[in-house]
């Protein structure tokens, strides 16, 4: 019983099935985690690696079991194409209820400097977005795309949001990660504005 040939007529790889017994958790050392990855098909760059292997090592403490679409949306959402400096999230707080003006108090990073702004808001993500526009003055600007979906099933599936804002003829995307719906919220439109932001400069 102990081989599998004696029950097994054919195995899951003969008809393309990736069998993968490695189970990663929060105690797994980032040398796991990269041969995880090349399972896949992922090969990161020692930079690239060093950051997803940090939000995933985040995520652990969150959720119960990572996944691999998980794994994936964290390996997608590093990509070279998503990286872009400006104003970086630090902390945020947000006080809301259905029966008062909900409050975001919102510290932002960049180039050392700290910045942080607080706003009243319809809901939590509004004022969220309000707090933010105190600190990077963007230009005007509409919200073409806010769409959220979930990576993964369960309550602590991470929330995968993209934003796509429009200023003028230009567009400019952004995409923000996190189980708290919240804050991939924030990060998503840190990234759309730091784009457009970058934008308006060259102009």
């Amino acid at each position: 019983m102990a081989n599998k040939k004696t029950y097994e007529i054919l195995t899951p790889e003969s008809v393309g099935i990736h069998v993968n017994n490695i189970v990663l958790g929060k105690h797994s050392g980032k040398h796991a985690y990269e041969s995880h990855l090349i399972d896949m098909g992922y090969k990161l760059t020692p930079e690239e690696l060093v950051k997803a292997f940090d939000e995933f090592k985040v995520l652990c403490d969150k959720k119960k079991t990572v996944e691999d679409s998980d794994i994936e949306a964290i390996v997608m959402h590093n990509s070279s194409i998503e990286q872009l400096t400006g104003y970086e999230l630090d902390w945020f707080a947000v006080h809301t209820s259905n029966f008062t003006t909900s409050t975001c108090t919102i510290h932002l990073k960049k180039d050392g400097k700290d910045y942080e702004s607080v706003a009243l808001g319809n809901g939590p993500i509004d004022s969220a977005f309000k707090a933010i526009d105190n600190i990077i003055m963007p230009p005007e600007h509409t919200f073409d795309i806010f769409s959220v979906n979930s990576v993964s099933e369960g309550k602590d599936t991470l929330g995968d949001v993209t934003i796509k804002l429009t200023s003028g003829e230009n567009s400019y995307k952004g995409r923000g990660l996190s189980t708290d719906i919240i804050e991939a919220s924030i990060i998503a439109y840190l990234k759309a504005a730091n784009k457009m932001l970058a934008a308006g400069k060259k102009d």
